[in-house]
């Protein structure tokens, strides 16, 4: 059996690309080889490739503990956002293991989160070590809240709305890659196999 991937998100980008396309396979391959497992085991065979990957089994916008694998599904707002990616590549190992990344960030709730849009601890890191991503953030920054995606290279920021979005993309600089994604709770893949368990392939 070969598996081919039309892949449209950035390489090395930070923004859960590998871990979505992991998770789809195990999902896929569970619901057409009729295996049976359920989400909790798909999740738990997830987790040992990657730390991300069970937010992504499950198919549903959440909370996240411990390495990524304890969820409380939430309904966030699904904004348009802008991303933007600086032609840098960023190791997250080397990000990791920066002396100057904190280790005693304090603990934040839900609540917090939603009304603060927390922080990224990677990202004075980021900045400092990669002037790129920090003159990308700057820039994006003048448009909306920007923000790095996870270890980078991406930055992004929510838009008004997709017209605004577009307007802002045309106006980047033209060294930087640039996307309009629009913010979803519920993957298409767990839609899709919603309404093949109702109606029957189709």
């Amino acid at each position: 059996m070969a598996i081919e991937l039309a892949k449209n998100l950035p390489m090395g980008g930070g923004v859960g690309g590998g871990s979505s396309d992991a998770a789809t396979v195990l999902v896929a391959l569970n619901h057409l080889w009729e295996i049976g497992f359920d989400n909790e085991r798909l999740a738990e065979l997830g987790l040992k490739l990657g730390a991300d990957v069970p937010v992504f089994v499950h198919g549903h916008a959440a909370w996240a503990e411990g390495v990524g694998e304890r969820l409380v599904p939430v309904d966030f707002p699904e904004p348009v956002y802008l991303l933007l990616q600086p032609e840098v590549a960023i190791s997250t190992a080397e990000v990791f293991k920066a002396p100057e990344l904190t280790r005693d960030s304090p603990v934040i709730t839900i609540a917090g989160f939603l009304q603060t849009g927390g922080r990224n601890d990677c990202e004075p890191v980021v900045r400092r070590r990669y002037p790129v991503v920090a003159g990308a953030l700057d820039w994006l920054g003048r448009h909306g809240p920007a923000r790095l995606t996870g270890t980078g290279s991406c930055v992004f920021a929510p838009m008004t709305d997709a017209m605004h979005a577009a307007a802002v993309l045309a106006d980047k600089p033209g060294e930087w890659r640039g996307w309009v994604a629009h913010g979803l709770n519920q993957s298409p893949l767990t839609a899709r196999l919603q309404f093949e368990r109702q109606f029957g392939p189709g």
